[in-house]
């Protein structure tokens, strides 16, 4: 995926699509060919470039809602940083609600998701679990016993010894490291070039002809000129955001004056924002009300409730209810966290003690959730390996990954398998005629790859497309 300007390829820090439960996305014609253990039907999902965990978060969020299935999640990235960021992200979601509330958690992960400056509350957070994130990756034994639903053992030692120095980056105090304010407005001015002194035209352009026009029309001007600005996309509570996100971070091969070096910057997406992945959609429909014409929320409101409704449902498996929404808004304790505050503090003495021991607690369980993380290099190499040989049922690419797909996809996916494609609808920084012409080019591509497309594919409505394996049995059939 190209930045608009300048042509180098970015990482994918947040998606273009809006957060799935891919169950919701999964074929009917999928489910009825699912592998079953223990009697429990296994649903085995490849997520190539997804960048932020959207999808992942979701779908073990709303795992409840279905029958009960065995998810096996197997993951590949194209940056190791997006692999620690979302280390990160699952492990906030999973912090114990003894530990870290509802409200906080969800006013956390929105920073360090999407913000390049956070609180300085958030940066000690941050700080104080990359100690974990480093014996993670340092003590297998330690990662197991503190969260088994997480399998590293794929990663490649190299890879490990890399994703140690990204923890210790973000472990580091000092801000002169990453003075993001200084990349941000490079970035800008490189982007805008003789529009910079009229940037905020750029700004209103993009969000009301291009962002509005597909579809994100709930994105405030307020809150989208801001973050086009500074990067600071989510300001949930009043305080001080001086303190730069070094999970932004991330190194590219850059020219110099010796010859192609890795630097590291930021060099992600200054054009869309991380509004997309939960601030567009939401099953509260009160939050999408028009007055005159103007969202009376805005696209940080919806994020709020999304991300608070899906970790609230994680711990809870129950819909975020009205009675909860306003214990939190007036910051009390709801019936549940009042009847249970006695057995809350033993628990939590409980982790202070077992942390003292080495045996951290705090994570809360999940069951019938596995999360395979696999090295890089495997997005071309998986059909080498039986293991994986019609294995998935669920395949979904980034579009910044899709040219990754080949029919080699067809020997690891199971009979009747989804193919998810994300679309380019919200790339800001591609004009209508390629947003258009992406539906032809990764139809073509899927169906080279065995895929063949059950519904059809509008280019204006849609940021998903959808496909079906097509097996050896259904050409038969066909031809005749």
């Amino acid at each position: 995926m190209a930045a608009a300007g300048g042509g180098e390829v970015y990482p994918t820090l947040w998606g273009f699509s809006p957060a799935l439960d891919l169950q919701t996305q999964c074929l009917q014609n999928t489910f009825e060919h699912l592998s079953a253990c223990d009697d429990i039907p296994e649903l085995n999902i490849l997520l190539v470039g997804c960048g932020d965990g959207r999808h992942l978060l979701k779908t073990i969020c709303q795992a409840r809602r279905w029958p009960q299935r065995r998810l096996n999640f197997f993951i590949i990235e194209s940056d190791l940083e997006l692999v620690a960021r979302q280390i990160l992200f699952l492990t906030l979601a999973l912090e114990n609600p003894e530990q870290m509330g509802l409200q906080e958690k969800c006013e956390m992960f929105l920073e360090l998701f999407g913000n390049s400056m956070v609180r300085s509350k958030t940066a000690a957070y941050l700080q104080d679990r990359c100690e974990r994130f480093i014996k993670f990756v340092t003590d297998p034994e330690y990662q197991q016993r503190t969260l088994p639903l997480l399998n590293m053992t794929s990663i490649k030692f190299k890879e490990m010894d890399v994703l140690e120095n990204i923890f210790k980056f973000w472990q580091t105090a000092e801000a002169k490291l990453f003075p993001i304010e200084r990349y941000w407005d490079v970035k800008n001015r490189q982007l805008l070039g003789k529009r910079y002194d009229s940037r905020r035209g750029a700004y209103d352009w993009d969000l009301n002809m291009k962002l509005h026009d597909r579809g994100a029309a709930v994105i405030g001007a307020a809150e989208y000129n801001r973050w086009r600005e500074k990067g600071v996309a989510f300001m949930t509570r009043e305080g001080t955001y001086d303190v730069p996100n070094k999970t932004l971070a991330s190194h590219m091969a850059v020219t110099h004056r010796f010859g192609k070096v890795q630097a590291r910057g930021y060099w992600g997406d200054i054009i869309t924002g991380p509004f997309i992945a939960y601030g567009i959609e939401t099953e509260e429909k009160s939050l999408l009300k028009i007055s005159n014409g103007v969202y009376t929320k805005t696209a940080q409101d919806l994020s709020q409730h999304n991300i608070t409704s899906m970790f609230h449902e994680l711990m809870t498996g129950q819909k975020y209810s009205d009675e909860e929404k306003l214990a939190e808004e007036c910051n009390v304790a709801g019936p549940s966290t009042v009847r249970e505050e006695d057995e809350s503090k033993e628990k939590m003495a409980e982790n202070v003690e077992d942390e003292k021991h080495g045996d951290a607690t705090n994570y809360f369980h999940v069951d019938n959730v596995v999360i395979h993380l696999l090295p890089l290099s495997w997005v071309s190499d998986l059909h080498h390996k039986s293991k994986f040989l019609n294995l998935f049922n669920v395949v979904s690419f980034s579009c910044s990954m899709v040219h990754h797909l080949t029919a080699d996809y067809k020997l690891i996916t199971a009979r009747k398998a989804t193919l998810i494609i994300e679309l380019t609808k919200f790339m800001v920084d591609l004009h209508g005629d390629k947003v258009k012409s992406y539906i032809s080019i990764i139809r073509k591509v899927a169906e080279e790859s065995g895929f063949v497309t059950t519904e059809d594919i509008d280019w204006k409505r849609d940021y998903i497309a959808r496909f079906e394996r097509l097996d050896d049995c259904d050409k038969d059939q066909k031809a005749a």
